[in-house]
């Protein structure tokens, strides 16, 4: 499997059941209440959900960039201060939507093998911190960019949850249904 194959469909498909899942927040409690989720936490050193979104965003688009040996636009440079800075200003459900379709976009824009030459690339991953990681395209792949990006759609995720949102296994991983095999959903 090459990296763009791997890639591409996996933060398609996430982004898109997020999206999904702000879409039943929405549905399942009034405005006022379903835009305070953003603000909401799993712990008081954790980002907020309005974070957890943007840096889902963020880690499927960066990825593209590194593994293209592309400087980083400074459209993620600000996303990424974006996200930063969303306890204080945590915008609205509609530009965490806007923010999901961006990311979806820009990976759809992609070629089909657009990622595929990284997989040797060196990366050099510079943190905020100063602390420099130097690895391959595909070591970044598999011991940073999925595992980052998953990391931030779990706690989304787990922060609708606790706060009472009705969604489920099937709303994590709704693409799964397109490899049901004919008659063996179960019947409540």
């Amino acid at each position: 499997m090459s990296l763009t194959e791997l890639l591409v469909p996996t933060y398609t498909q996430m982004l898109n059941a997020l999206s999904g899942w702000l879409d039943k927040a929405t549905a399942q409690l009034p405005e006022a209440e379903a835009e305070a989720l953003l603000s909401r936490r799993l712990a008081s050193d954790m980002y907020p959900l309005a974070t957890q979104v943007r840096f889902a965003c963020l880690q499927a688009q960066e990825a593209t960039f590194r593994l293209r040996g592309l400087p980083l636009p400074d459209a993620l440079g600000a996303l990424a201060l974006e996200g930063q800075n969303a306890g204080e200003r945590p915008g609205s459900i509609a530009d965490a939507q806007a923010r999901i379709r961006a990311a979806l976009a820009a990976l759809a824009d992609l070629g089909p093998d657009a990622l595929d030459t990284g997989a040797e690339r060196r990366i050099a991953l510079e943190l905020p911190t100063g602390m420099i990681f130097d690895l391959t395209g595909e070591q970044y792949v598999r011991d940073w960019a999925l595992p980052q990006f998953h990391f931030h759609m779990v706690t989304a995720y787990a922060i609708l949850r606790n706060q009472g949102i009705a969604i489920g296994k099937a709303d994590y991983v709704p693409h799964m249904f397109t490899y049901l095999r004919p008659g063996t959903m179960p019947q409540s």
